[in-house]
């Protein structure tokens, strides 16, 4: 049996070799990528040990006293926890119902333009939010929903009473929405119209001769061509439903509108980094956070293998 052994492991390490020698150049392009995920996404994963103990920075990570699932239960049970889970779950379905379908359209209906002049001018338009400094985006979005913002001054105009948009609690994951589609679709687009472009030219001609015109050619030909990716990125975008980017909604809400805009993400960052420093009790709910996530994106990849030819493994 030891012999057998020592036979395939030469047999791997030749072949490692002589894999290594026909792509040296795909092996050291990929080695930085690699070691920044080795060391900024793996390594720290042993950090969250504290979330199962009283960690003081005093006594360091290993010397802190455990606690057990005190901080799990902790959070569970408080005033915030159903609040959290409910606004957090609810930004992400819109997302979900609005938000991911946007440039999925955009791309469609992009893909229809004939002028390639005006075609360009749109994507540019399209582009240039993604590249604004969030800072920036969230400046503009709470100058144009202030009490004499330009949104305000629309809505008045429909009718609505004049009032700063942000201070009211009802308005935040509308604007936060809205806002996120403005952000993102152009930027968003470039996936699926690099999946538009590998649909197979015959397919089109095929559509054509029988009869099909622009419409149902985008239907019947263009959107069927491209699911696989959307399906890919549908089963991301499920497993993540309880994360959501926080530097958005920190720099857009305020204590009038916690009731709905306060999630999970920025709840973490205010327990553990500014007011109290609860370095474990932050870690617990990181951790509730990323395990609830996994579980979502493992239901969401078998779910998509039993229905669909299209799943990440």
């Amino acid at each position: 049996m030891c012999g057998d052994e020592r036979i395939m492991m030469k047999v791997w390490s030749s072949a490692i070799r002589k894999d290594f020698r026909l792509h040296k150049y795909l092996y050291i392009m990929i080695f930085p990528v690699a070691l920044h995920y080795l060391l900024f996404q793996y390594v720290p994963m042993y950090g969250a040990i504290i979330a199962f103990k009283d960690y003081q920075v005093a006594k360091g990570l290993f010397d802190s006293p455990w606690v057990g699932w005190k901080h799990f239960v902790d959070f569970f049970d408080s005033y915030y926890f159903w609040r959290l889970l409910t606004n957090t779950f609810m930004l992400n379905l819109y997302q979900l119902l609005f938000v991911f379908p946007a440039p999925i359209l955009f791309a469609l209906l992009l893909n229809e333009l004939v002028g390639k002049r005006f075609k360009r001018v749109v994507q540019t338009v399209t582009y240039l939010p993604h590249f604004i400094s969030l800072i920036v985006i969230c400046g503009m979005i709470t100058q144009f929903v202030s009490r004499d913002g330009v949104v305000t001054d629309l809505l008045v105009w429909l009718g609505m009473e004049r009032t700063a948009l942000l201070g009211h609690p009802e308005n935040f994951r509308t604007i936060y929405i809205v806002s996120d589609i403005w952000q993102t679709i152009g930027w968003s687009s470039i996936i699926y119209l690099a999946a538009i472009s590998g649909v197979n030219p015959e397919l089109y001609e095929a559509a054509r001769m029988d009869g099909a015109g622009r419409a149902k050619q985008m239907f019947h030909v263009t959107l069927p061509g491209i699911a696989p990716i959307i399906v890919i990125l549908l089963i991301l975008k499920i497993g993540s439903m309880l994360d959501i980017g926080f530097e958005k909604i920190i720099l857009l809400y305020n204590p009038n509108t916690y009731a709905t805009a306060d999630v999970i993400n920025t709840f973490v960052y205010r327990r553990g980094l500014t007011s109290t420093l609860e370095f474990s009790y932050a870690t617990a709910v990181g951790l509730f956070q990323a395990t609830v996530n996994f579980l979502m994106l493992v239901f969401a990849n078998w779910f998509s293998r039993k229905v669909s030819e299209t799943s990440l493994w």
